[in-house]
């Protein structure tokens, strides 16, 4: 998500530091954004000179109080653990500008929470970008409880000025997309568990019977597995309500190692180093 986002931010002339603790992580964030430039100029999105361009305007670092303090803006986009990302607030709070705006691209952690840890929660916000970010036009604008106008008026013209639509939505558990995302993932994974039907065949039935370009099983083995488990703990522990409790196959998969295309094995067994080609469905329909 980081690397998309550093793409979407250079393409359209702002200066952008991708920072991360990890040069490997970093040496591969820029492969993965030149061969996803190229991949917009075979498809006449952006020129040659566009890509140029927006090389110009990505700086790597390994240095965080460096990257952000001159920063008007700093989006994090690490882990989806509340643990780290509040301990990453806590710097972010300490290295920037009291006017800088601090937004997370989480995906369900509460914005209140994290813009707690900051001496400025006036200031902090949630931007939910999609993945690939390149592509996916949506970004959910969230605000925590004591999020500016101010603050929300400047996310969102920003985020037209890169030309996503943003979209605002209040701070509980899972959002808007993911609230109702992640329990059809997990209702998925549950007909799976209890033997109603197989892997391929319940992508096929959402697929054709729903026009979804994914199934659910497919669509969570590229999420990752282990992230859609956070999200629903998160809402589980958010709303007190049964209907977000994980389904035990999930459980026990990211348990097991079995975290979608990232590790190979999810649902279903991805060729190694593929992103797109599914060998084999990792499962079959269960005896009733």
């Amino acid at each position: 998500m980081g690397n998309g986002i550093a793409h979407v931010f250079c393409l359209h002339g702002y200066q952008v530091y991708l920072t991360d603790i990890s040069e490997t992580a970093l040496h591969q964030a820029l492969n993965t954004i030149n061969t996803n430039l190229d991949r917009q100029i075979k498809k006449e999105i952006i020129s040659a000179e566009d890509k140029v361009s927006a090389l110009k305007n990505l700086n790597t670092s390994m240095d965080i109080k460096d990257s952000v303090k001159q920063a008007d803006l700093v989006i994090e986009a690490i882990a989806e653990d509340k643990t780290i990302k509040k301990k990453l607030f806590i710097d972010l709070d300490r290295n920037t500008d009291p006017e800088t705006i601090i937004a997370s691209n989480t995906s369900s952690i509460s914005i209140s929470l994290l813009a707690s840890c900051t001496s400025k929660p006036e200031r902090v916000i949630g931007m939910h970008f999609m993945n690939p970010v390149p592509v996916m036009e949506l970004v959910e604008v969230i605000s925590g409880y004591n999020t500016s106008d101010d603050t929300i008026q400047t996310i969102v013209d920003l985020c037209n000025k890169i030309n996503k639509v943003p979209v605002k939505v209040q701070d509980y558990p899972g959002f808007i997309s993911n609230r109702i995302l992640m329990p059809m993932i997990n209702e998925a994974t549950f007909a799976l568990h209890e033997g109603v039907s197989g892997v391929s065949e319940i992508d096929t039935i959402m697929k054709l019977g729903m026009a979804h370009p994914m199934g659910p099983l497919q669509l969570a083995d590229f999420i990752g597995l282990d992230v859609c488990l956070s999200i629903l703990e998160v809402m589980y522990e958010g709303f007190k309500n049964p209907k977000y409790a994980p389904c035990p196959l999930l459980v026990q998969m990211v348990q097991a190692g079995h975290l979608g295309r990232k590790t190979g094995q999810g649902f279903y067994v991805w060729e190694k180093g593929s992103k797109d080609l599914v060998v084999a469905p990792r499962f079959r329909v269960l005896s009733a």
